[in-house]
């Protein structure tokens, strides 16, 4: 490598690891970091308009990729700030983002410098590692570390803070390094007396229920997970967020489960015997950590990556510390050494009954009629969506409502803000997506408070052709908080009635593409549009203010209505 700056080193490091897109927004403090990408034509760097997006666009590419999405803030202290929602975003998706933030000269740490903050302290508490270098010759080192650290199963963010003058100063470098060597080839697979026991169970079960969650979405184990459902002869459920672990077009979906989900899921897994935890850590969004959500009298078994989260929540029957790919494959192969037939036929008729049953009540209470209701559009959009779009939400009223409304034809095809339940986060994520499949179509659903929020990265999707189509549900008020004012505090408003610019108008004004649909027979001709527009495109969909939904009602259990 030969006598190189700090900034030098860190892009070649950065290429030695195959990175082909950074996300950034350009500062002071990494000048020499930017001047060295200048002269690295296989890495596209896509300059954004917040670091917090940012690093949401890096989350999506990850969680899409499977490999470490990279975003760059070239500005310490304000700049570094910024990528916190973010870090925290990702720390709670397990999504392995890496961090490069800025930092002030060394020599200037601890003497109340120009934008000078804590980064070391500032991060840690929402990465998996944070690390400060201090010394240029280790730049290559810190960041091979970085990406092995991050990319480690469970997976999850890390930031590099690199001081200004580590990436101004020089140093000798030997041979290029290798790659940080770490991909996840070898994953543990389940010990075989755990496989064989938790086989038996679900083969005595009457009652059997898989509930596939983000490890198998993110060990892309779909067709294990189904191949293993049919085998026992039990209903797949996903957990929130999750409800592209399996398609939708498996006889054996029933869909999302919990407090969040829809009713025949979520009936399944408090009536049934044996629950196979598969890939999830039966969590908060889940369950609520309460008995309300799950059979306590279930025998529970648990498949996870992560051995700590094994029986966390809820005792279990059989723990398995494997790769739910793995082990559900195990699994299958141990059943099929048992001749008996499954016990579950009964179940299973009757299930397939239900499903049907509530896939047409849902297409038949639909509201199509004005003011458009949530039901209306989300049936508009199961009919318009193309069956290989991915799809992104925002949290809020309306995109949880929308989260089990809509069809996953094709696993990895939902991204969500899962449990850190952010606004703000669809259109970037979607943004992300598109740079990591371009030939595939994305559709972001945001409420109007939370495309206010980043509606500036409109500049970065027309200036590098990040061509999504976003979906703004407008019902001029912060929806969630407003619910909870209705029912628990009187309809005591304050605070949660906002006014919106015509989103259709601001695209435009940006340079994309923009549509409106005022009444719910506009929505499909819109959509549809938007999709063939060929260029970054908004969709502003006037949605029934009063359609407003209180999820989280076990909060305020405490309150009662007042008279």
């Amino acid at each position: 490598m030969g006598l190189k700056s700090g900034g030098q080193a860190a892009v070649e490091a950065l290429q030695v690891e195959n990175v082909q897109h950074v996300f950034g927004l350009i500062g002071s403090a990494t000048m020499e970091m930017f001047d060295a990408l200048y002269d690295a034509p296989d890495i596209n760097l896509i300059g954004v308009r917040d670091e917090r997006t940012g690093t949401h666009m890096a989350d999506a590419y990850a969680r899409v990729t499977g490999n470490a999405g990279v975003v760059l803030a070239g500005q310490n202290g304000p700049g570094a700030t910024n990528l916190v929602t973010g870090l925290a975003q990702a720390s709670a998706a397990f999504s392995p983002v890496l961090a490069i933030a800025g930092s002030l000269s060394t020599q200037h740490a601890g003497r109340d410098a120009f934008q000078e903050v804590d980064q070391q302290a500032l991060f840690s508490p929402i990465t998996k590692k944070t690390w400060t270098v201090t010394e240029t010759s280790r730049v290559p080192e810190m960041l091979r570390q970085a990406f092995r650290v991050s990319l480690t199963p469970r997976k999850g963010p890390v930031v590099v803070n690199l001081p200004r003058n580590v990436l101004a100063q020089t140093a000798e470098y030997g041979d290029a390094p290798a790659p940080s060597g770490y991909r996840p080839h070898v994953l543990p697979a389940g010990q075989p007396d755990a496989i064989r026991r938790a086989a038996e169970l679900l083969g005595n079960a009457k009652r059997p229920v898989i509930l596939a969650g983000a490890g198998v979405k993110n060990a892309r184990a779909s067709e294990a997970a189904c191949l293993l459902a049919e085998k026992v002869g039990a209903p797949l459920v996903t957990s929130p967020g999750h409800g592209d672990a399996v398609p939708f077009g498996h006889p054996l979906n029933a869909g999302q489960m919990g407090p969040r989900g829809n009713q025949v899921a979520t009936d399944l897994v408090k009536r049934a015997d044996v629950i196979l935890a598969l890939g999830t850590r039966v969590g908060f969004n889940s369950t609520f950590y309460s008995y309300d959500n799950i059979n306590r009298e279930a025998a529970i078994i648990q498949v996870e990556i992560e051995p700590t989260a094994i029986g966390r929540f809820f005792p279990v029957a059989i723990g398995i510390w494997a790769d739910a790919a793995l082990a559900a494959q195990q699994i299958t192969d141990e059943l099929e050494k048992r001749s008996e037939r499954s016990m579950a036929d009964d179940w299973l008729t009757e299930f397939k009954g239900h499903r049907s049953a509530y896939l047409e009540q849902r297409d038949a209470a639909a509201i199509m009629t004005d003011p458009l209701q949530p039901s209306g559009l989300f049936k508009t959009l199961r009919k318009v969506l193309p069956h290989n779009a991915a799809i992104t939400m925002d949290a809020g009223t309306l995109c949880l409502q929308a989260t089990d409304a809509l069809n996953y034809w094709h696993p990895n095809s939902l991204f969500t803000p899962l449990d850190f339940g952010l606004v703000g986060f669809s259109f970037a994520a979607g943004l992300g997506i598109k740079v990591a499949d371009p030939s595939r179509p994305v559709v972001s659903l945001m409420g109007d408070g939370g495309f206010g929020m980043t509606a500036s990265e409109l500049s970065t999707a027309v200036q590098y052709g990040i061509n999504t189509v976003t979906v703004v549900m407008n019902n001029g008020c912060w929806g969630a908080e407003k619910a909870y004012q209705r029912d628990f505090f009187n309809e005591r408003y304050i605070g949660a009635d906002i006014v919106n610019p015509p989103y259709d108008k601001l695209a435009e004004l940006y340079g994309a593409a923009g549509f409106r649909a005022d009444h719910a027979s506009e929505v499909g001709e819109a959509v549809e549009a938007a999709l063939n527009c060929g260029r970054p495109a908004v969709v502003d969909v006037k949605v029934d203010p009063a359609a407003l939904f209180s999820f989280r009602r076990d909060s305020f259990a405490h309150r009662a209505k007042r008279s």
